[in-house]
């Protein structure tokens, strides 16, 4: 058998290290490099696991991947299981009416296993007369107890109310039904479609639509130069903390994004709806943009291209205390 001399070991070993570090170097990137490097994640409330409407500028969403809200789980106060298991049957029924009626019965039972008849200790007609009727109404009071006490669980039971208004604002910003959606900028495109119902519906102005507006180019902005201290004032804590994530997986491999031209090409609303002390609005937007990655030491450019526009679509979903500033809660890309 030929032996292989240690000068060719050798030269193979440096020829695959060689390999591995050119894959290294060429290995394509997130295609996706723009802040939220297309995921889902962030809160919509008690919605976070909810499909947001479909709209004209993106007729569905992907569901979060990542979330610190927990998914909802059976409700013990109103449990299906509960609902579903079968109710006593008997002329009384169950529950107090049934204790009752049967404890009459027992001592009726009882009298007559012992000598003394059905009725034993009942001095007269009149006696038997008196007790039966006596039954009778404990029986009808009890019954009536329970029906209401049924009646108010069943009352209290939450009700869907009615969703966003059906209306757009049209190309001169003011208000009119079934305006078309085209053009550009939150003040000529979001309409106000319906959509799931809200708990309590909630009614935006126009500047809180040239907020949004706002707030896609500052976070961009805030991503591009890696400036987490500013992202703290445009962004939820999680969404925040997953940010600074993925810069810090950026950093590891020794790259950087750079968004920049962000313009907003068509926006819808999905829905805007109130959660207690809490404002949210879920907004589908189409934007263009320069998105390239860079090496971070020599600044060559190893995805995107800087001459050329791309465009994205994405629900962006905001939150506010009452009376705060418009927050980012959750990115979802298309489904």
């Amino acid at each position: 058998m030929k032996r292989v001399s240690a000068n060719a070991l050798k030269r193979c070993a440096s020829i695959a290290a060689a390999a591995l570090l050119i894959g290294a170097t060429f290995a394509p990137v997130d295609a996706d490099a723009r802040a939220g490097r297309g995921g889902s994640f962030g809160s919509r409330g008690t919605r976070t696991f909810s499909a947001p409407p479909p709209t004209a500028t993106m007729p569905g969403a992907a569901p979060m991947q990542r979330s610190t809200t927990a998914q909802p789980g059976p409700s013990f106060g109103n449990n299906a299981a509960a609902q579903q298991a079968p109710r006593r049957g008997g002329l009384f029924g169950g529950g107090l009416g049934a204790g009752l009626m049967g404890g009459l019965l027992g001592a009726g039972l009882f009298g007559l296993l012992s000598g003394s008849g059905l009725f034993g200790g009942l001095g007269s007609l009149s006696s038997l007369f008196g007790l039966l009727i006596q039954g009778a109404l404990i029986f009808l009071v009890v019954r009536l107890v329970m029906g209401w006490f049924a009646r108010r669980r069943a009352g209290e039971q939450p009700a869907a109310v009615g969703g966003p208004s059906p209306y757009s604002l049209n190309r001169d910003n003011e208000p009119a039904q079934g305006a078309g959606l085209g053009g550009s900028g939150f003040g000529r495109n979001f309409g106000f479609g319906g959509g799931q119902p809200a708990s309590e519906p909630l009614t935006l102005e126009k500047q809180d639509f040239d907020v949004f507006e706002a707030r896609l180019g500052e976070v961009q902005a805030a991503w591009s130069a890696q400036d987490i201290e500013r992202m703290r004032g445009l962004a939820t804590p999680e969404v925040v903390q997953d940010f600074a994530e993925d810069l810090a997986d950026d950093a590891s491999r020794g790259v950087v994004n750079r968004v920049t031209d962000v313009k907003l090409l068509q926006g819808d609303l999905a829905e805007a709806w109130r959660e207690g002390a809490r404002d949210y609005a879920t907004v589908a937007m189409r934007y263009g943009l320069i998105d390239v990655t860079e090496d971070r030491a020599s600044g060559r450019v190893v995805d995107g291209d800087q001459s050329r526009p791309t465009e994205a679509a994405e629900m962006w979903t905001f939150v506010r205390s009452r009376g705060g500033n418009w927050l980012l809660s959750a990115i979802q890309q298309a489904a």
